[in-house]
């Protein structure tokens, strides 16, 4: 047996000088990676909001080997206009350590992200394209704001991609940018323009609007003693979420307001968890608002926190309880869902447009 291995690893390192021998002799070539006839995106027009991280573009490799190089090339508006904007290299937050929720102050969330010069358009080594949250409206031309979508504004570019198998262009990709929307829930504002919504029931006048619309769960009014509800036909309770004067730049306020949109004193709303609602530093509660220091964007990464348990969102919610009939202790809510995109001082105001919530017991 131990003559037949001997002889079985002499075969194979003759089999092997043999081969090597064959290739100097007959000049072989060196084995080349494979590049598919077939690599492509699965679609071929992006459509990006602009002030936010969107990263697109799902690749299709067709087996082909990697590493593979992209560069986007001949770069041009529909009437052949060279495009040179979305290729503007600003400073651009990137992270170098991970975020992870559980940071105890702002010098801790900054200390893991810097900022870097980037392009505000790049293809990354997957294949997969950014358009990076720097990018405002100012740097790129969004779409048209009368909605129409001719070839002259429309930036055409191609796809080179390459491995030592070759090169193939996918040509005639499409990116058509949406204007900034610097928060969700964004019914509230026109895409196109910026400008507010029409009301979706009334869309032809112009004299009413829509409004984001919070959840509400036993939040029963004073005057009518019902449950008070917020839906297109009818909105006792809307949110507004605007930029507020006299911050400190990282700001984030909560407020309520009544039917004469007079604040309402946050500590009525006994139940809110005040401290685990928000990642935010510094909380001051006064009469009128409940204040945060925090870092935008709100939530910093989508990936599920205490402070976003669905990565995406974060939550504002506003509740409290009271006794209700046969002294059964009611629990109520008043929340949204929400991302905020832009660095700046902000506020979540819910408006109790038509009737005050009840806290008192029954």
């Amino acid at each position: 047996m131990r003559l037949l291995a001997k002889k079985e690893l002499l075969f194979a390192m003759v089999g092997v000088l043999t081969l090597g021998s064959c290739k100097k002799i007959f000049d072989l070539p060196t084995e080349k990676d494979y590049l598919s006839n077939n690599v492509n995106y699965t679609n071929k027009i992006f459509e990006p909001i602009i002030g936010r991280n969107n990263v697109m573009g799902q690749f299709n490799a067709d087996n082909s080997t990697s590493p593979m190089s992209f560069e986007i090339t001949n770069a041009r508006f529909g009437d052949g206009r060279p495009v040179t904007d979305i290729f503007k290299k600003v400073p651009t937050y990137v992270w170098i350590a991970p975020y992870t929720g559980l940071e105890t102050s702002l010098a801790e969330i900054e200390a893991k992200r810097k900022l870097e010069e980037h392009a505000l358009f790049e293809v990354r080594s997957s294949g997969q394209f950014i358009l990076w949250a720097s990018s405002t409206n100012e740097l790129i031309t969004p779409r048209p704001t009368d909605s129409t979508n001719f070839s002259q504004d429309t930036r055409y570019f191609d796809m080179k991609i390459k491995n030592t198998g070759g090169e193939r262009l996918i040509k005639d990709l499409q990116i058509r940018p949406w204007r900034e929307r610097p928060y969700e829930p964004s019914n509230d504002m026109n895409l196109y323009t910026g400008l507010p919504a029409p009301d979706p029931k009334f869309p032809f006048d112009k004299t009413l609007r829509d409004y984001i619309r919070p959840y509400l769960s036993n939040v029963v009014g004073v005057n009518t003693n019902v449950n008070l509800v917020s839906n297109d036909d009818k909105k006792d309770v809307v949110v507004y979420i605007r930029p507020f004067t006299g911050g400190n730049g990282h700001s984030l306020r909560i407020v309520a307001l009544d039917k004469d949109s007079k604040p309402i004193n946050p500590a009525l709303f006994n139940e809110t968890r005040w401290e685990k609602m928000i990642h935010g530093f510094n909380v001051q509660k006064t009469a009128t608002y409940v204040q945060y220091d925090v870092a935008y964007p709100i939530p910093l990464v989508e990936i599920p926190t205490s402070y976003a348990t669905g990565g995406s969102r974060a939550k504002a919610e506003l509740s409290y309880s009271r006794l209700g009939f046969g002294g059964i202790r009611v629990t109520a809510y008043a929340g949204i869902d929400f991302a905020i995109y832009k660095t700046g001082d902000w506020e979540i105001v819910f408006h109790f447009r038509n009737d005050n919530p009840k806290f008192i017991n029954e």
